[in-house]
């Protein structure tokens, strides 16, 4: 058998941070009330577009693995802020990286866009089509933020993480995953503004509201990560005890305690940097599990699994074996431009924006 064996990592956090006191300034929230209720004490705001935090990700994610862009057969590209439908993103990132020889796909499923781009990578270099794939999952979401909105504000950052897979004989990688899609509730979880349904309706790209019931996503996620998981490890003959290390989705720490708790888990192999990020969207998992391994958290003979979910609402749950522990062959150059704002500035910039742009007064 053929195994997508990973063998390169990396991230982009953009520098700039957005604090729970900056959020105060200008919104009726305190960092108690936010920290209480999700666990975040800040998150990242980018000062440049996905693409290019993405691209930094997969120079990273190369020199781990030492190798270049030349070794790219398939780059798949998991966003829901994606700097351009057409062309589509992953294309870019293959022209700032100079890989020319990969084939280049977008994935849209929300939060689990990293994740079902990692299921679309592993299944392509396990059927032949290729035999290396960059994996990315980012995330720009700050300028589509509804700022004045404290239910998803405060929730919410910029990021990206990339993988490097390569075809091997050696048992590693995706073991099994479990993919599925609560949508009849995706209404519960929808961003009005965003996307093809509101063109030429006098709404400007950006004048976005966001339905977010809060109560309904938070069950919809505990159950669809956990029946992901039971699923998953029962392909494998596993239960969650043979599990080393789970590192899931970050969007709330209420949910993943609960997660927790539902597949009987002891906290300390449940990997949280909530605190650090917020929640990442596509970018949340993949940048949780590359602070895994630079912790030295994966480790030999290690069972992985990776639950995440986002809006439609999609599901997953991936089960990763490694038989090392992962060693980096290099490190990149490459990051991305200086930028002199802080992040409260980057996001008073966008709320100006929408505040003096007349479509958004009509």
């Amino acid at each position: 058998m053929t195994y997508a064996a990973i063998k390169g990592w990396g991230k982009c956090l953009p520098p700039a941070t957005l604090t729970n006191d900056d959020l105060a300034t200008f919104l009726d929230t305190s960092d108690q009330w936010i920290t209480t209720r999700t666990g975040m004490k800040e998150r990242r705001i980018s000062h440049v577009t996905v693409s290019e935090l993405a691209y930094v990700a997969c120079e990273q994610a190369l020199a781990t693995a030492g190798k270049t862009a030349d070794d790219v057969d398939l780059i798949v590209f998991g966003s829901t802020t994606f700097d351009e439908l057409c062309p589509n993103a992953a294309s870019n990132v293959q022209r700032l990286l100079g890989a020319k020889r990969a084939a280049c796909m977008d994935v849209n499923t929300a939060c689990t866009s990293g994740m079902y781009s990692l299921t679309t990578a592993t299944a392509m270099i396990k059927s032949g089509v290729v035999r290396s794939a960059l994996v990315i999952g980012a995330e720009v979401i700050s300028p589509i933020m509804e700022w004045d909105n404290r239910d998803v504000a405060v929730l919410f950052g910029d990021g990206a993480a990339a993988l490097y897979l390569e075809a091997s004989d050696e048992k590693s990688g995706v073991l099994a995953e479990s993919l599925g899609c609560f949508g009849e509730s995706r209404d519960i979880l929808a961003v009005q503004g965003w996307g093809m349904k509101y063109a030429n309706k006098a709404r400007q790209l950006g004048d976005a509201h966001w339905n977010f019931i809060g109560q309904e996503i938070f069950k919809k996620a505990v159950a669809g990560m956990a029946h992901g998981c039971e699923t998953t490890l029962s392909k494998l003959n596993l239960t969650a005890q043979d599990i080393s290390l789970v590192v899931p989705h970050q969007a709330n720490l209420r949910i993943i305690d609960s997660l927790a708790k539902k597949l009987a888990l002891p906290t300390d192999k449940v990997f949280v940097n909530i605190e650090k990020y917020g929640n990442m969207s596509a970018a949340t998992v993949l940048v949780a599990f590359v602070e895994a391994i630079e912790q030295g958290l994966v480790t030999d003979n290690s069972h992985v699994l990776l639950p995440a979910f986002g809006g439609g609402l999609t599901w997953s749950a991936h089960v990763l074996y490694f038989s090392k522990a992962l060693k980096s062959k290099g490190k990149s150059a490459v990051t991305l431009p200086s930028t002199a704002q802080s992040g409260l500035e980057l996001v008073q910039n966008l709320i100006r924006a929408k505040a003096s742009d007349p479509l958004n007064k009509t």
